[in-house]
This record gives structure tokens, C-alpha cells and sequence, in this order.
């Protein structure tokens, strides 16, 4: 009795603290069952992955330092994974689904994932990051809405409109990953799907009748946010509405100096807000087009999302042609001054009150230099692969984070290179070291001949340059030191480069890749390692005690740590951690 009375004070302060803590950042609570659908997005029966039995998945709708959790259960006949493209996972990379961090979901079993959005805002999505599975679906929006206390850079929105567009195939990702594995390229896609809907009708002869279509419905003289992300394989799309402006407010986190464009260039991986206003006269519904970019149009023409944009006072429906694409076939520089033109709005707020210019990237000292550089695939060890700077990646079957917490040694090597091979290629499980704290510049080279965009996870970066050419030490006479757009996901144009910045305060294992599913597929990718060398360092958070064990750890994978993982959600996984701060409090006396 006596234990108690002395424990029983420090209990009640300790919950009341976390009663105050939760208060502050919300739980927001979702379960995702992932399983096989068959769908028709093209007009031919196919299977696809669902969420909750919808293609595409819900929408996962957060503030400001909300804390997510996300009860997956894996009802797929393989491992799974879902990745949170864009989210940060502030201090726990333990919660970024993808192979370096996280031990696979096994087929029909559960796992919780927990994580906050500290610091954020933005338009993102997730998918599945394994096995070429986003190729058949998995995927759905993230957004990160803003705190009340903190103003966005515009009017608030009379609505908020997410589209999903990418390219398809109406072969399901099994029978693509075959193909990858056979050495072959997988060709043109079959079309574009927008919402994981083929296109309307536009063409009798490109277009099969019986096709679902998606309708956007809008009020007339009204003010959206539409969030559009390119979640498809490896097809640039540019995107436009028929008469209407896009007025660029947002990328991947970032408020944008807010400017219009007729059409955006949207690469694969990449999202954006645009504010769109219904200012026209609805003689008719109007086209919402997502086609392929950098392409013969004329063989491509199949390659082409079609929905509608329907005021409620629309006489009648969408007819002629399409509203026209770039017309920059010979001319190389259009797109990429496009991409120049996005800068960060320095003076906007973004997930603190502080205005988003007060990190004044362009003063700190760089400290550390990588030149990232692909080529074509190549045959290494009889197999087709795709390389960084000369080393195609290879996943450990013991997760890199994972080994370095229980110490297994000869996962991974710390020795990639800061500029690429001159030798042969070669396939490793070669990781970047970065040191934390530090502030790192990426080059990255594209010697192919079609767009890559570059994802990092843990980080926006901050897009400084880009140029066709080789880069050079003088490259850096043009870098925008002031504006440049921080974000997730860039693109590196055909035979060009991109230059970004990295301020490497997350510490944790953050994968680095191409974001073409069929490049990083083969190997196109690596990590950067960031470890707070400090003694007792509170940088990063435990690991879960949920946590998968896999590879040389799969011995401590017991059956029951899943059915305790799945009913850790919701309210529940609010005492669960209330009651593990407590116990660990006690286990101090």
C-alpha cells in the first residue's frame, strides 16, 4: 500500500501530462484492407488493388502534428508494405514502409502503423511500395491540412478536389514484374487513368464505347483546391483544363509564389495544389486532360486521361477536340523553364507561424557533395539493371534500420560513392553515410534519354538548379539561393541535371530513388544513413514494439506479436503508450 501511495502521485501527473499531450495532437484512425478487386479502369477486366474494396483508396485527411494510425491488413497473396510518399516520419523511420526500414506485412496478417505529421502540410499520397504492386492500384491521397491558428496564403477554398492520374497498363503488376525479371521493356502504356477511371469518349475511334469515366462536379463562380498527384509507372503527363486557368498555390508541403499556368507538366511521383475558379459561362462541360509528354503524340494518342469538369448550370455536354498540349517538340527548354518558374513563397506560412523564407537554405555551408548519376540499363551478373553512379541497389533481407539496431553485421556497406564508378557496375547494398547535421548537396544526372524524377523520404529538399549538360563545380554560378521550391519529389530532364540541398536533421535510414516503378525496380536507389552520434540521445524515437523481424532476425518473429500489433489502434494505442511511459517511469525506481 505504501508503493502505492508513493507511485500513485507520479502515475496521476504522468497521465495527465499525456491526457494534455493528446489533447494538442489529435489521433486520426484508419483501417486499410488491401486485397484484389477485379476492375475495368480501360474497358478490360483486370485485377486490381483495392483498399476497403475501393480503387483508388481513401483519402487520409490529417492537421498539422496529428497522429496517424494506420491498421493495414495484407489480404494480397504476398508481402506488403505501404509507403507514405512525402510524410517526413519526423525521428522514425520506423514507419516509412519500404524494405530498408520495415520488414514486410506476410500475406493475411496485420500490422499498425503510428506515426505524426509534425511539421507538415501538403498534398501527398501513399501506395505500395513492394513488388511493383502500384502498378495495380493501392494507392490513395494524404493530405496534411494546415492548423486553424495558422492562415494558408489564400482564401479559404469553397471545396477541396483530389485527382489521382498516372499511366496504366491493363496487364496486372505480376505479369509486369515478368516481364521486367524476362529483361524486356514494358512498351507504351495501355492509356491513362484519372481516379482510377479510363477517359470519356472524347474520340470514337481512340476511345472504346462503355468506358467509366470520371465526373468532377463544381458550382459556378466559386474558388477549389484541386490536389493532383501522378501516381502511375514512368509517364510524364501534363495536365490542363479546358478554358480554365491553374493557379499554382502549393507543391509537396511548399506554398509556391502563386502564379497561372494553361497546363503544368506533372512528372510520376510528383503532386501539386492548384486553385481553380468556375468562371466560365457553361455553354458545356469542359475536358480535364492528363496526356504523356515527351512522346510521338501521334503513336501515343492512346496514352491520354479524359474526365469532365461539369458546372451544376452546364448546358450540355463536352464536345470537339481536346484542348491542345505544349507545342514544344523542338524545343527542349520549354518544360524545364516551366519547372524553374515554381519558386517558394518565401513570405507564406507554412506548418509554423514563422514564414517559410526564415531558413535561409542559400547561407549554409555545404558540407558534404554526391553526384548521383544514371545511365541506361545494363547487364550485370546476366541480369537487366538500373544503376546510381554504377551500383544497381540490392534489398537485404535484414532491413538496414533493423540491423543496425540489434547490431547484425555485413547487411549493407557504407561506401557509396560521391561521384560515380569508373569501373564495371556492379549490385550491392551500398548506402550513403550522412552526417547529421550536416547539410548535403545531390546532383542529379540523367544520361538516359527519358525524364526521371528523384524521391527522397524523410526530407523536402530544396531545388536549386537544373540545366541540360554535364553538371560542372562552375554549375553552381546558377543555383537560386533564395526561392527555390522545397520538396519531395523533382525531376532530372533527358541528358540534364538537378541540383538539390539537403539539411540532414532527421535522423533515421532514408531510401533515395527514382520514382519510375520499372528503373527503381531494377535497382535504381540507395539510402542515406543519419545517425545522431551523441550518448543517450533523444533524436530519434524507440523502435516499435510492434516491429516485424525478417532475414537474420526472423527468429524472433513470434505469431503473437501480430494479433497484439492489430489492437494497437484507435483509443487503445493512446493507453497502450500512456501505460508503457508509466512502466518505464517505474522501472527508474
Amino acid at each position: 500500500m505504501a508503493s502505492f501511495s508513493f507511485f500513485s502521485p507520479l502515475v496521476i501527473h504522468i497521465c495527465l501530462l499525456l491526457g494534455l499531450t493528446f489533447a494538442e495532437d489529435p489521433f486520426v484512425n484508419y483501417n486499410f484492407e488491401v486485397s484484389y478487386i477485379t476492375a475495368s479502369p480501360l474497358g478490360v477486366p483486370q485485377q486490381v488493388i483495392a483498399i476497403n474494396g475501393k480503387f483508388p483508396g481513401p483519402t487520409i485527411n490529417a492537421t498539422t502534428n496529428n497522429n496517424v494510425v494506420v491498421n493495414v491488413r495484407n489480404k494480397l497473396d504476398e508481402d506488403l508494405l505501404m509507403h507514405w510518399s512525402g510524410v517526413q516520419q519526423r525521428r522514425t523511420s520506423w514507419q516509412d514502409g519500404v524494405l530498408g526500414t520495415n520488414c514486410p506485412i506476410p500475406s493475411k496478417w496485420n500490422w499498425t502503423y503510428q506515426f505524426q505529421v509534425k511539421d507538415q502540410i501538403g498534398s501527398f499520397f501513399y501506395f505500395p511500395s513492394l513488388h511493383f504492386q502500384r502498378a495495380s492500384g493501392g494507392f490513395g491521397t494524404f493530405i496534411i491540412n494546415n492548423r486553424p491558428i495558422i492562415p494558408i496564403p489564400f482564401d479559404t477554398p469553397y471545396g477541396d478536389i483530389t485527382i489521382l492520374i498516372g499511366d496504366w497498363y491493363t496487364q496486372n503488376h505480376t505479369a509486369l514484374r515478368k516481364t521486367l525479371n524476362a529483361g524486356k521493356d514494358l512498351g507504351m502504356p495501355d492509356g491513362v487513368i484519372i481516379n482510377g477511371k479510363g477517359p470519356f469518349r472524347y474520340n470514337d475511334t481512340l476511345v472504346p464505347d462503355g468506358i467509366d469515366y470520371e465526373t468532377i462536379t463544381v458550382e459556378p463562380g466559386k474558388t477549389y483546391r484541386l490536389r493532383v498527384s501522378n501516381v502511375g509507372i514512368s509517364t510524364s503527363l501534363n495536365f490542363r483544363i479546358q478554358s480554365h486557368n491553374l493557379l499554382l498555390a502549393e507543391a509537396e508541403g511548399s506554398y509556391t509564389v502563386q502564379q497561372n499556368y494553361t497546363s503544368l507538366d506533372i512528372h510520376v511521383g510528383q503532386s501539386y495544389s492548384f486553385l481553380l475558379t468556375t468562371d466560365q459561362n457553361a455553354s458545356s462541360d469542359y475536358y480535364i486532360v492528363a496526356s504523356a509528354r515527351f512522346v510521338n503524340e501521334t503513336v501515343w494518342q492512346r496514352v491520354t486521361g479524359v474526365a469532365i469538369l461539369h458546372y451544376t448550370n452546364s448546358k450540355g455536354k463536352a464536345s470537339g477536340p481536346l484542348p491542345d498540349p505544349p507545342q514544344d517538340q523542338f524545343d527542349k527548354t520549354f518544360s524545364m523553364n516551366q519547372a524553374r518558374s515554381i519558386r517558394w513563397n518565401v513570405s507564406a506560412s507554412g506548418a509554423r507561424p514563422n514564414p517559410q523564407g526564415s531558413f535561409r537554405y542559400g547561407s549554409i555551408n555545404v558540407t558534404e557533395v554526391f553526384v548521383l548519376k544514371n545511365k541506361p540499363p545494363v547487364m550485370i551478373d546476366g541480369k537487366r539493371r538500373t544503376t546510381l553512379s554504377g551500383i544497381s541497389f540490392v534489398n537485404p533481407a535484414t532491413p538496414i534500420r533493423l540491423a543496425d539496431q540489434y547490431k547484425v553485421k555485413g547487411v549493407y556497406k557504407l561506401d557509396f560513392p560521391t561521384r560515380p564508378l569508373t569501373g564495371p557496375p556492379r549490385m550491392e547494398t551500398s548506402i550513403i553515410n550522412g552526417t547529421y547535421r550536416g547539410f548535403m548537396e545531390v546532383i542529379l544526372q540523367n544520361n538516359e534519354t527519358k525524364v526521371h524524377t528523384y524521391h527522397m523520404n524523410g526530407y523536402a529538399f530544396f531545388v536549386v538548379g537544373m540545366d541540360y549538360g554535364e553538371w560542372t563545380e562552375n554549375s553552381r554560378g546558377t543555383y537560386n539561393k533564395w526561392d527555390g521550391i522545397a520538396r519531395t519529389t523533382t525531376q532530372v530532364f533527358p541528358g540534364a541535371w538537378t541540383a538539390i540541398l539537403i539539411s540532414l536533421d532527421n535522423v533515421g535510414v532514408w531510401n533515395i530513388r527514382t520514382e519510375n516503378l520499372d528503373s527503381w525496380y531494377r535497382g535504381q536507389e540507395t539510402y542515406i544513413r543519419v545517425v545522431n552520434p551523441e550518448p543517450n540521445n533523444k533524436t530519434e524515437f524507440p523502435m516499435p514494439d510492434n516491429a516485424l523481424f525478417c532475414g537474420a532476425l526472423s527468429k524472433m518473429q513470434k505469431p503473437q506479436d501480430i494479433s497484439f500489433a492489430t489492437s494497437i489502434k484507435g483509443i487503445e494505442s493512446k493507453v497502450f503508450f500512456t501505460l508503457l511511459l508509466v512502466s518505464a517511469f517505474i522501472s527508474l525506481y
